[in-house]
């Protein structure tokens, strides 16, 4: 057991350790996020499995607070809706279960954020591409190289790693980082 733990640990520490080399991107998705929200835009969040609670957890710092008692910001969790998602899935196809929620609820300045370990998760690519149709800026918080999904988007951050347990340790970390960025930027911290 010990040596599993250690395994876990170092793996984590090894990785993290890297994110320092992703300062730039993080800046720059983080400008992204200040604007669009000083001009009254959504933030729409998406992705699958762990990746789905992520975008649920990070939707939530912003509609709810991530540290001081402020206005809330708007921001959406695109796989919240189970009715939506389960008649999109029956009518349509699971493909299509955040690019239909895009087609119908984005508005050109809008932000997608699709949070996907690999970067080819057929679902969040839909959604890319359509959300760049209609003029939303996209962000990819990925992994693995970042996949078909790193040529979709307008920034991403790519953790360089290809254990997903570690991709997502880090996309949430860097999930924290924006809040806090974004409430700076806001001039919303108490």
């Amino acid at each position: 057991m010990k040596e599993i733990i250690e395994k876990h640990i170092a793996e984590h520490q090894a990785v993290f350790g890297e994110l320092t080399n992703l300062i730039p991107q993080i800046e720059g998705v983080a400008s992204t996020l200040v604007d669009a929200l000083k001009n009254g835009q959504t933030i729409f969040w998406c992705g699958n499995g762990g990746s789905a609670s992520d975008s649920q957890h990070l939707a939530g710092e912003l509609v709810g607070r991530y540290q001081g008692d402020r206005r809330p910001l708007k921001s959406i969790a695109l796989n919240a809706d189970s009715a939506v998602m389960t008649c999109i899935v029956n009518d349509y196809g699971y493909e299509y279960i955040f690019s239909r929620q895009v087609e119908g609820l984005g508005e050109k300045g809008d932000v997608l954020i699709g949070i996907t370990t690999s970067g080819n998760s057929q679902n969040v690519l839909n959604a890319f591409n359509v959300a760049n149709d209609k003029g939303l800026k996209t962000v990819g918080l990925l992994g693995k190289g970042g996949g078909q999904a790193a040529s979709l988007v307008h920034q991403s951050v790519i953790i360089p790693s290809d254990t997903t347990a570690r991709i997502q340790e880090m996309h949430i970390t860097i999930g924290h980082i924006l809040c806090d960025l974004i409430e700076e930027g806001l001039n919303l911290k108490a």
